[in-house]
C-alpha cells in the first residue's frame, strides 16, 4: 500500500514525541519536568490518533464511514480520561484517586472500538443486514455498558470496596481488550489486499497497547508507578503505532456484498440474543448469592430491570421491523408468481386469480341493467405469426427480443382497464374489461397494426425484421339476452378457434365469433383485412 508524504510525516512527528518522552525519562529525574512530559506528550499522541481515524470519515461513506467515526470517539474518550490525569498532575498536583469516575472514559473506549469492529466496514452490507445489524449493534453496546454498571460502579458509588473494584475492573477491561484483538483478529483472516494491511496494523496496535498498559497498570497497583516512568514509553509508542494504522486506512472502501453476510447477522442476533438472556441470569445469581451485601444486589436487580427494559424495547423494534419484512417479502413473492419473467406481463396463474371477480362483475352489469358500452368482456388471443422462423435464424436470445418487444407493442395498445396475460410461448391474451362488443374490432385493428406496422430490431440496430401477428377473439356472455348460459371457459375456447382461423385464412389478421341473432348456436365471424394497407379494413363473413 502506497504510503503518501504527508502520512509519513505525521508518524515521523509522533515518532519523534515519543522520543522526546523517552529521552526527557533519560535526562530528568523524577519531577514536574517528566510529569509534564510524559502527560502532555501521551494527550498529543492520543489525540494524533483521534485525527488519524477521524479524517478518514471524511472520504468515506456509509457502514466504513460510521467505523472511523467509532474509532475516532473511542480515542477521543481515552484523550478525556488522559485530560484528567493532566489536572490531577499539573493543576492540582495530587495522586490520581484509587476509585475515580473518570475510570469508565478508559472502559466505555472500547466500546465503540468494538462496536466498529464489529460492522466489518471492509463489507458492503445488503440493505436488510444494514438495517438488522444495527439493532443488534446497539443491544451488544448496552450489554457492555451494563456489564461495568453491574460489576464495577456498585463497588464505587453503592458500597466502597478498592479490591473488589480494582479486581473487577481489571477483569472486565482484560475481556474487553481479548475481545477488541479477538475480532480484530477475525477480520485480517477474512479481508484481503489494503484492508488486510489495515487490520495487521491494527491488531499489531491492540496487542502492543495491550502489554504495554497491563505492565503500567500492574506497576499503579503495585505502588510502583509514577507519572513519567519508563512504564508511560511504551505506552505512548503504542499511540505511534496507532496513529500509522489510521493513516494506513486512508481511502479505503469497502469491497462486494459479502456471501456470508446474512450467516453474520445470524451470527451477531445470537450474540445479541445471549446477551439479553444473560441479563436474569446475572441479576439472579447475585440475588442468590450469600456473600453480597443486600445493597449491592439490589443494586445490581434494579440495574437489570432497567436494562432488560431498554433492551426489550429494542428486541420488540426488532420483532416489528421483522414482520414489516415479511410481509413485504410476501408481497414480492406473490407478485413475482403472478408475473411472467421475460416479458413482466402478468401469467396463467394471475389469470386463473382474477377471472372470476371479472366474470361476475359482468354478470352483475348485466343483471342491473348497466350501460351496455361498459359491461362487456371479452378475450383476444394473439399469436406471433412464423415465430419458430426467428428463433431457427437468429437464435433464441433474438426470439426473446421480439417476444419482449412483442409484449410491450400489445401493452401500448390496450386500454388501462385491460389486462394482458403471456398466455405461453408467443401466445398472449387480453382480457378487456368494461367493453362493448360493438367495438371489439377496433381493439383487435390497433393490435395488428402496432404489431406489425414496425420493424423488431434484433442482434443490432442494422438488423431488423418484419413480424405480424394473428387474433381470434370472443366476447362473454356469450348471449346477451340470457347470460349464464355459457361459462367464460367455452367463450374462450371459442376465442381459441376464431385465433386457428385466423391462422389458416392467411394470418396477419383478426377473427371474431359471436351468436347469429337469428340462430344462437350458430356463430357469426368477423375478418380484420391484413395490414398490406394503411388502416386494416373490416370484412364480415357469416358461417
Amino acid at each position: 500500500m502506497p504510503i503518501s508524504r504527508k502520512s509519513v510525516i505525521w508518524v515521523g512527528a509522533a515518532t519523534l514525541l515519543a522520543a522526546v518522552l523517552a529521552l526527557g525519562c533519560a535526562l530528568f529525574r523524577p519531577g514536574m519536568v517528566r510529569i509534564a512530559l510524559s502527560d502532555l506528550i501521551t494527550a498529543a499522541l492520543m489525540l494524533s490518533v483521534v485525527c488519524a481515524f477521524g479524517a478518514n470519515a471524511i472520504s468515506a461513506s456509509g457502514r466504513t464511514r460510521l467505523f472511523w467515526i467509532l474509532q475516532a470517539f473511542g480515542w477521543a474518550l481515552l484523550v478525556a480520561d488522559q485530560v484528567v490525569w493532566i489536572d490531577y498532575d499539573l493543576i492540582m498536583r495530587a495522586p490520581m484517586p484509587p476509585m475515580h469516575i473518570a475510570d469508565v472514559l478508559l472502559f466505555l473506549a472500547g466500546v465503540p472500538m468494538l462496536a466498529s469492529l464489529l460492522l466489518r466496514p471492509h463489507m458492503q452490507p445488503s440493505q436488510r443486514t444494514a438495517r438488522l445489524g444495527t439493532l443488534d449493534f446497539l443491544m451488544l453496546l448496552l450489554w457492555w455498558v451494563y456489564l461495568y454498571i453491574f460489576f464495577i460502579i456498585c463497588w464505587q458509588y453503592v458500597l466502597y470496596n478498592p479490591i473488589t473494584y480494582h479486581r473487577n475492573y481489571d477483569w472486565l477491561f482484560g475481556a474487553e481488550t481479548l475481545v477488541l484483538a479477538g475480532v480484530s483478529g477475525m477480520l485480517l483472516r477474512q479481508s484481503s489486499g489494503k484492508w488486510r494491511i489495515f487490520y495487521a496494523s491494527f491488531f499489531g496496535a491492540i496487542t502492543f497497547n495491550a502489554i504495554a498498559f497491563y505492565l503500567l497498570n500492574g506497576a499503579i497497583e503495585l505502588n510502583t508507578y509514577f507519572t513519567g516512568s519508563w512504564y508511560d514509553i511504551p505506552y505512548a509508542v503504542s499511540f505511534v503505532v496507532f496513529t500509522g494504522s489510521g493513516l494506513l486506512g486512508r481511502g479505503l472502501h469497502p469491497t462486494a456484498e459479502s456471501r456470508k453476510d446474512e450467516a453474520y447477522t445470524s451470527a451477531m442476533a445470537i450474540v445479541a440474543m445471549l446477551a439479553v438472556l444473560s441479563l436474569p441470569v446475572l441479576a439472579i445469581h447475585s440475588f442468590s448469592s450469600a456473600s453480597l451485601p443486600p445493597e449491592v444486589v439490589h443494586f445490581r436487580v434494579l440495574i437489570t430491570f432497567c436494562m432488560m427494559f431498554a433492551m426489550a424495547f429494542l428486541v420488540f423494534v426488532k420483532l416489528r421491523r421483522l414482520n414489516q419484512e415479511l410481509q413485504t417479502s410476501n408481497v414480492i413473492l406473490e407478485e413475482a408468481s403472478l408475473t411472467d419473467p421475460l416479458t413482466g406481463l402478468r401469467n396463467r396463474r394471475y389469470f386463473s386469480l382474477t377471472i372470476e371477480s371479472d366474470v361476475s362483475h359482468t354478470l352483475r352489469a348485466y343483471a342491473d341493467s348497466h350501460d351496455s358500452r361498459l359491461r362487456d368482456l371479452i378475450f383476444y388471443l394473439i399469436d406471433a405469426d412464423n415465430f419458430k422462423e426467428v428463433n431457427d435464424r437468429f437464435g433464441h436470445a433474438a426470439g426473446d427480443g421480439v417476444l419482449m418487444e412483442m409484449a410491450r407493442r400489445i401493452s401500448s395498445s390496450i386500454r388501462n382497464s385491460d389486462v394482458l396475460v403471456r398466455w405461453g410461448g408467443e401466445e398472449f391474451l387480453i382480457i378487456s374489461r368494461y367493453t362493448d362488443r360493438r367495438e371489439a374490432e377496433t381493439l383487435a385493428s390497433r393490435v395488428l397494426t402496432a404489431v406489425g406496422s414496425t420493424p423488431f430490431t434484433l442482434r443490432t440496430p442494422d438488423e431488423t425484421i418484419f413480424r405480424t401477428c394473428s387474433v381470434g377473439w370472443a366476447a362473454f356472455p356469450w348471449l346477451p339476452s340470457d347470460p349464464s348460459a355459457v361459462n367464460y371457459e367455452e367463450v374462450l375456447s371459442l376465442a381459441d378457434r376464431a385465433l386457428n382461423q385466423a391462422k389458416q385464412a392467411g394470418k396477419n389478421r383478426a377473427i371474431g365469433v359471436i351468436p347469429t341473432a337469428a340462430q344462437p348456436a350458430r356463430q357469426q365471424q368477423r375478418e380484420v383485412g391484413t395490414l398490406a394497407t394503411i388502416g386494416p379494413a373490416v370484412a364480415r363473413s357469416t358461417s
